[in-house]
């Protein structure tokens, strides 16, 4: 069995953010051409950390990579409860208090680093429901939009729950052959327990959602993959996904195909991250359209998709 990589992958080091009293441990990957276009900031899930998005398995997994590539700064967060936090949080937060830990430690970021253009969040699962919350209660001017991949509003009928939620079993995680072998070897050093006060909120979300969705004024991009399991992305269930975020001036849907929950660990990681920095690109134009892309330093392409109607 191939051993679990030493460390990260390569421009990638650990810093600590203090979020109002509170330190936060992440990964951050600085843009490679000098000042960064703008900054990604990746919320992880819940029985995860930051290094969800420094996937190991395959070299090019990693969205803390691609991304310093591509000119910007991928900033990945270990969530209250988890990483540097989880000794003087060992049960870890509720989602509010989770948004307002995340909104003081990106205060700290910016006063130490340069953000570019803006700050883009880029969460996923559980994180993905403390990133709307921050967008909807502790937006800041330079937010640029949201990207939310394994998270909805609605639960799948057959959806974890509990205990088996808690541990992250791998029948979440969709069909294994979607995610190189590797994957569960490199990925026990990203997986964590879920602390008790976040296992408790879990179930409280379709209502939180409904109550803070209209708050929500920035981009927002929802994927899907295509063995999601956790959440219902049917006609019905995304057309009230959408009713309910009445306040984003773009809000877009898309599946990722040949991908599971845990999308960035997975053979399709490399083709979702660029999709998302693709969403970026749309957020960074309709700020400002003279903000024009760098020129890549090696060959990416991927080919243009609409946002589902």
């Amino acid at each position: 069995m191939t051993p679990a990589p030493a460390g990260p992958s390569r421009g990638v080091r650990r810093i600590s953010l203090d979020a109002a009293g509170i330190a936060l441990s992440a990964l951050l990957c600085e843009a490679r051409n000098g000042a960064p276009r703008a900054t990604v900031v990746a919320v992880h899930g819940a029985g995860m950390s930051a290094g969800y998005f420094d996937g190991q398995a395959l070299p090019d997994l990693s969205l803390l990579a691609l991304g310093a590539r591509l000119g910007f700064t991928v900033l990945a967060v270990d969530r209250p409860g988890y990483g540097q936090s989880a000794g003087p949080l060992p049960d870890g937060q509720g989602l509010t208090e989770q948004a307002a830990t995340l909104a003081a430690a990106l205060r700290d970021y910016r006063s130490r680093f340069r953000t570019g253009a803006g700050v883009f969040l880029l969460a996923h699962s559980f994180g993905g429901k403390v990133a709307l919350l921050t967008a909807a209660g502790h937006a800041t001017p330079d937010l640029l939009g949201v990207e939310v991949s394994g998270c909805g509003h609605r639960y799948a009928p057959d959806a974890p729950s509990g205990a088996e939620a808690a541990r992250g079993g791998r029948r979440s995680w969709g069909p294994l052959n979607l995610y190189p072998p590797t994957t569960f070897v490199t990925s026990g050093s990203i997986i964590s327990p879920v602390p008790a006060r976040e296992q408790a909120d879990m179930g409280r979300w379709p209502t939180l959602f409904k109550d803070v969705a209209g708050r929500v004024r920035v981009p927002v991009r929802f994927t899907f993959a295509e063995h999601e399991t956790w959440w219902r992305h049917d006609p019905e269930a995304l057309a009230e996904l959408r009713s309910r975020l009445s306040a984003v001036p773009r809000l877009c849907v898309d599946r990722q195909p040949g991908a599971g929950h845990n999308i960035s660990l997975g053979y399709a990681a490399r083709s979702y991250h660029l999709r998302c920095l693709g969403f970026l690109e749309d957020c960074l134009l309709a700020a400002d359209p003279a903000l024009q892309p760098i020129v890549s330093t090696g060959p990416v392409t991927v080919s243009p998709r609409p946002c589902e109607a």
